[in-house]
């Protein structure tokens, strides 16, 4: 009985050695994969190699925060520095004061702003997931020339075709609305891109399987595909907002009425009746309003911008 009973418990140690070694290894592989999960010693030499262009990175962030909180002094100070020595929120006072002297509410642009955004991260995902599905797995005629006409688009500068961009916008009457802020900014080949390179790496046999299962089109791009290529998406969400808060031009070509135009478009002309010495406190601080969110976001998406990346096709 006592030999079954040390058998046992030499089992039960072996097993708990194995166990440890499994999640030991198991570490390991996290902290050297791709975007790791865990830290491991191998990754220092790479820290240590990223730390002077985190630096050089972090430095433009920090101007901006830096620069919303300096005097009128330091603002014109020359050579210009990164660090503010004496931190005042009169910029900010001055934005707000402006702000109250206008006649549209400032809580209109911001509400404009961000419904704008909204409608054109998820129509953008929405079309070019939809695209990206078609040119992936559905089989039709002219399939490559209409991928090769994406791939040109990308190349293709916005302002060259502004001209004929307002003659459809204006056509089709979809001008001084809040569809304006949207329309224009939907075509985006890259997410299209992206997408598709995404896509063509989920497993055939899963879209078979579903097509066997009775599944049609609709239910394995929802259902099966939708879900596998979520980093892809993500990145996409974060191209389209970028593209819709930082805009301006569709409140200068397509919008006539104030009181649909947007906060970026409201902050280019802010200044123009104040001094330039006034101006450029609060151009600092709308700078700082329009690229929080902007940053906010990255962070927040930050993996799945690494995922789709590493694993898009894009080397």
């Amino acid at each position: 009985m006592s030999t079954r009973v040390k058998e046992q418990a030499r089992l039960e140690k072996l097993k708990n050695k194995l166990v440890r070694r499994s999640r030991r290894n198991y570490r390991r592989f996290q902290g050297v994969k791709i975007n790791p999960s865990f830290f491991h010693k191998s990754q220092i030499k790479f820290l240590l190699m990223m730390l002077p262009m985190l630096i050089i990175t972090l430095l433009p962030i920090i101007y901006i925060f830096s620069h919303a909180f300096k005097s009128l002094s330091e603002l014109y100070a020359y050579p210009p520095k990164i660090f503010a020595t004496r931190l005042t929120f009169d910029n900010f006072r001055n934005l707000i004061l402006a702000t109250s002297q206008t006649g549209v509410p400032f809580i209109r642009y911001i509400f404009n702003s961000l419904l704008s955004s909204t409608l054109t991260i998820l129509l953008s995902m929405l079309i070019g997931s939809l695209a990206a599905y078609s040119f992936s797995f559905l089989k039709y005629k002219m399939k490559k020339a209409l991928f090769a006409l994406n791939q040109l688009a990308i190349m293709i500068v916005p302002v060259a075709i502004a001209v004929p961009r307002f003659i459809v916008m204006s056509e089709l009457g979809l001008t001084n609305n809040l569809l304006s802020h949207v329309i224009p900014l939907l075509a985006m080949p890259v997410g299209v891109f992206l997408l598709k390179q995404f896509m063509d790496q989920v497993p055939r046999e899963l879209y078979e399987s579903a097509k066997i299962d009775g599944a049609n089109n609709f239910q394995i791009y929802y259902k099966v595909v939708l879900p596998l290529v979520k980093p892809a998406l993500m990145t996409v969400a974060i191209l389209a907002f970028q593209a819709s808060w930082n805009n301006v031009e569709t409140s200068s070509l397509y919008v006539d009425d104030e009181a649909l135009k947007t906060l970026p478009y409201y902050f280019s002309t802010l200044t123009l009746g104040t001094s330039a010495i006034a101006a450029q406190g609060m151009s600092a601080v709308a700078s700082l309003i329009i690229f929080v969110p902007n940053i906010v976001l990255f962070i927040l998406l930050q993996k799945n911008v690494m995922n789709t990346m590493a694993y898009s096709g894009i080397k």
